[in-house]
Protein backbone atom coordinates (compact mmCIF):
# COMPACT_ATOMS: atom_id res chain seq x y z
CA UNK A 1 0.00 0.00 0.00
CA UNK A 2 3.17 2.02 -0.18
CA UNK A 3 2.28 4.07 3.49
CA UNK A 4 -1.21 5.48 1.74
CA UNK A 5 0.91 8.10 0.09
CA UNK A 6 -0.22 10.07 -2.70
CA UNK A 7 2.12 9.10 -5.51
CA UNK A 8 4.01 11.64 -7.81
CA UNK A 9 3.94 11.53 -11.77
CA UNK A 10 7.50 9.14 -11.77
CA UNK A 11 6.15 6.91 -9.07
CA UNK A 12 2.70 6.67 -11.13
CA UNK A 13 5.05 5.97 -14.21
CA UNK A 14 6.92 3.22 -12.59
CA UNK A 15 3.56 1.54 -11.80
CA UNK A 16 2.02 1.81 -15.17
CA UNK A 17 5.08 0.01 -16.70
CA UNK A 18 5.25 -2.75 -14.16
CA UNK A 19 1.36 -3.08 -15.10
CA UNK A 20 2.69 -3.56 -18.87
CA UNK A 21 5.34 -6.22 -17.76
CA UNK A 22 2.72 -8.36 -15.62
CA UNK A 23 -0.17 -8.05 -18.52
CA UNK A 24 2.73 -9.25 -21.05
CA UNK A 25 3.24 -12.53 -18.48
CA UNK A 26 -0.26 -13.17 -17.20
CA UNK A 27 -3.49 -14.01 -18.16
CA UNK A 28 -4.83 -11.84 -15.83
CA UNK A 29 -3.93 -9.37 -12.53
CA UNK A 30 -5.61 -11.73 -10.17
CA UNK A 31 -3.44 -14.63 -11.15
CA UNK A 32 -0.19 -12.51 -10.92
CA UNK A 33 -0.89 -11.17 -7.97
CA UNK A 34 -1.29 -14.94 -6.34
CA UNK A 35 2.43 -15.68 -8.00
CA UNK A 36 3.69 -11.99 -6.23
CA UNK A 37 2.30 -12.84 -3.02
CA UNK A 38 4.34 -16.39 -3.22
CA UNK A 39 7.68 -14.33 -3.86
CA UNK A 40 6.64 -12.06 -1.12
CA UNK A 41 6.36 -15.31 1.35
CA UNK A 42 9.80 -16.87 -0.43
CA UNK A 43 11.39 -13.61 1.38
CA UNK A 44 9.49 -13.54 4.24
CA UNK A 45 11.21 -17.02 5.05
CA UNK A 46 14.29 -15.45 4.20
CA UNK A 47 13.94 -12.93 6.26
CA UNK A 48 14.23 -10.51 3.79
CA UNK A 49 11.84 -8.42 5.00
CA UNK A 50 12.58 -5.44 2.53
CA UNK A 51 11.69 -7.22 -0.80
CA UNK A 52 9.03 -8.99 1.36
CA UNK A 53 7.33 -5.75 1.78
CA UNK A 54 7.48 -4.71 -1.94
CA UNK A 55 6.04 -8.10 -3.46
CA UNK A 56 3.26 -8.04 -0.82
CA UNK A 57 3.11 -4.14 -2.16
CA UNK A 58 3.24 -5.38 -6.41
CA UNK A 59 0.25 -7.68 -5.20
CA UNK A 60 -1.75 -5.17 -3.55
CA UNK A 61 -1.97 -3.13 -6.46
CA UNK A 62 -2.44 -6.17 -8.47
CA UNK A 63 -5.73 -7.40 -6.30
CA UNK A 64 -6.27 -5.11 -3.67
CA UNK A 65 -9.43 -7.69 -2.67
CA UNK A 66 -6.80 -10.97 -2.29
CA UNK A 67 -7.20 -11.68 1.77
CA UNK A 68 -3.14 -13.01 1.81
CA UNK A 69 -1.94 -9.41 0.79
CA UNK A 70 -3.30 -8.35 3.91
CA UNK A 71 -2.05 -10.77 5.93
CA UNK A 72 0.88 -10.33 4.56
CA UNK A 73 1.23 -7.05 5.85
CA UNK A 74 0.51 -8.44 9.44
CA UNK A 75 3.12 -10.97 9.48
CA UNK A 76 5.30 -7.91 8.36
CA UNK A 77 4.09 -5.81 10.74
CA UNK A 78 4.20 -8.51 13.48
CA UNK A 79 7.88 -9.06 13.12
CA UNK A 80 8.57 -5.26 13.43
CA UNK A 81 6.74 -5.56 16.43
CA UNK A 82 3.94 -3.11 15.73
CA UNK A 83 1.32 -5.27 17.19
CA UNK A 84 -1.89 -3.24 16.78
CA UNK A 85 -0.85 -2.78 13.41
CA UNK A 86 -0.85 -6.20 12.70
CA UNK A 87 -4.11 -7.34 14.01
CA UNK A 88 -5.74 -4.17 12.28
CA UNK A 89 -4.07 -5.77 9.16
CA UNK A 90 -5.15 -9.60 9.97
CA UNK A 91 -8.54 -8.15 10.75
CA UNK A 92 -8.61 -6.89 7.20
CA UNK A 93 -7.57 -9.84 6.07
CA UNK A 94 -10.22 -12.04 7.63
CA UNK A 95 -13.17 -10.13 6.46
CA UNK A 96 -12.25 -10.52 2.54
CA UNK A 97 -11.51 -14.76 3.91
CA UNK A 98 -12.84 -16.01 7.37
CA UNK A 99 -11.96 -19.55 6.31
CA UNK A 100 -7.93 -19.24 6.35
CA UNK A 101 -6.37 -20.95 10.10
CA UNK A 102 -3.08 -19.28 9.93
CA UNK A 103 -4.22 -15.62 10.25
CA UNK A 104 -6.21 -16.51 12.62
CA UNK A 105 -3.06 -18.15 14.48
CA UNK A 106 -0.75 -14.91 13.24
CA UNK A 107 -3.54 -12.66 14.98
CA UNK A 108 -3.03 -14.70 18.12
CA UNK A 109 0.40 -14.32 18.33
CA UNK A 110 -0.17 -10.58 18.07
CA UNK A 111 -2.55 -10.63 20.82
CA UNK A 112 -0.02 -13.19 22.76
CA UNK A 113 2.70 -11.04 22.05
CA UNK A 114 0.91 -7.79 23.21
CA UNK A 115 -0.27 -9.77 26.39
CA UNK A 116 2.91 -10.66 27.05
CA UNK A 117 3.72 -6.82 27.57
CA UNK A 118 0.63 -5.39 28.81
CA UNK A 119 -0.62 -8.68 30.86
CA UNK A 120 -4.41 -8.04 29.90
CA UNK A 121 -6.59 -10.56 30.59
CA UNK A 122 -8.69 -9.30 27.69
CA UNK A 123 -6.21 -9.20 25.28
CA UNK A 124 -5.05 -13.00 25.92
CA UNK A 125 -8.74 -14.02 25.70
CA UNK A 126 -8.69 -12.39 22.27
CA UNK A 127 -5.40 -14.87 21.21
CA UNK A 128 -7.06 -17.94 23.07
CA UNK A 129 -10.17 -16.68 20.53
CA UNK A 130 -8.30 -16.17 17.71
CA UNK A 131 -6.62 -20.06 18.38
CA UNK A 132 -9.96 -21.34 19.09
CA UNK A 133 -11.59 -20.08 15.29
CA UNK A 134 -8.05 -21.63 14.15
CA UNK A 135 -8.85 -25.15 15.85
CA UNK A 136 -12.02 -25.24 14.12
CA UNK A 137 -10.79 -24.56 10.78
CA UNK A 138 -7.64 -26.95 11.14
CA UNK A 139 -8.38 -29.59 14.01
CA UNK A 140 -5.86 -31.87 15.01
CA UNK A 141 -3.04 -29.33 14.43
CA UNK A 142 -0.59 -29.55 17.12
CA UNK A 143 0.78 -26.21 16.52
CA UNK A 144 -2.60 -24.40 17.34
CA UNK A 145 -3.18 -26.68 19.99
CA UNK A 146 0.16 -26.20 21.94
CA UNK A 147 -1.09 -22.56 21.86
CA UNK A 148 -3.91 -23.06 23.15
CA UNK A 149 -2.42 -25.33 25.87
CA UNK A 150 -0.25 -22.44 26.28
CA UNK A 151 -2.80 -19.31 26.67
CA UNK A 152 -4.98 -21.14 28.76
CA UNK A 153 -1.55 -21.90 31.44
CA UNK A 154 -2.04 -18.26 32.41
CA UNK A 155 -5.29 -18.88 34.42
CA UNK A 156 -5.76 -20.83 37.53
CA UNK A 157 -8.58 -22.97 36.28
CA UNK A 158 -6.01 -25.59 34.64
CA UNK A 159 -9.04 -27.61 33.14
CA UNK A 160 -8.85 -26.28 29.97
CA UNK A 161 -4.76 -26.33 29.61
CA UNK A 162 -4.89 -29.60 30.60
CA UNK A 163 -7.73 -30.59 27.50
CA UNK A 164 -5.26 -29.09 24.94
CA UNK A 165 -2.15 -30.24 26.35
CA UNK A 166 -3.89 -34.21 25.72
CA UNK A 167 -5.18 -33.54 22.48
CA UNK A 168 -1.69 -31.72 21.37
CA UNK A 169 0.31 -34.91 22.95
CA UNK A 170 -2.05 -37.16 20.86
CA UNK A 171 -0.76 -35.99 17.91
CA UNK A 172 2.75 -33.96 18.48
CA UNK A 173 4.18 -34.77 22.25
CA UNK A 174 7.05 -32.31 21.34
CA UNK A 175 4.61 -29.73 20.60
CA UNK A 176 4.27 -28.15 24.11
CA UNK A 177 6.90 -25.94 25.14
CA UNK A 178 8.69 -27.87 28.14
CA UNK A 179 8.31 -24.97 30.60
CA UNK A 180 4.38 -25.13 29.79
CA UNK A 181 4.70 -28.14 30.78
CA UNK A 182 6.09 -27.73 33.87
CA UNK A 183 4.03 -24.93 35.17
CA UNK A 184 0.87 -27.15 34.19
CA UNK A 185 2.29 -30.19 36.22
CA UNK A 186 2.56 -27.65 38.95
CA UNK A 187 -0.83 -25.97 38.71
CA UNK A 188 -2.18 -29.72 38.99
CA UNK A 189 -0.25 -30.50 42.01
CA UNK A 190 -2.25 -27.43 44.11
Amino acid sequence: MYGKLTKCAAQIKIDNDFFASVDSKFSDRKTAAVSYIDMAWEYFYKNDLESSMKRFNQAWLLDSTNADVYWGFGNLLGRQNKLEESIYFFEKSLKINSANPRVYESQATSYGQLFSMDQDLNTLNKAIESLRKANTLDKNNPRILAQLTAAYSYFYQKDSANKYLNLTDKFDPKAVHPQVRELLEQKNKR
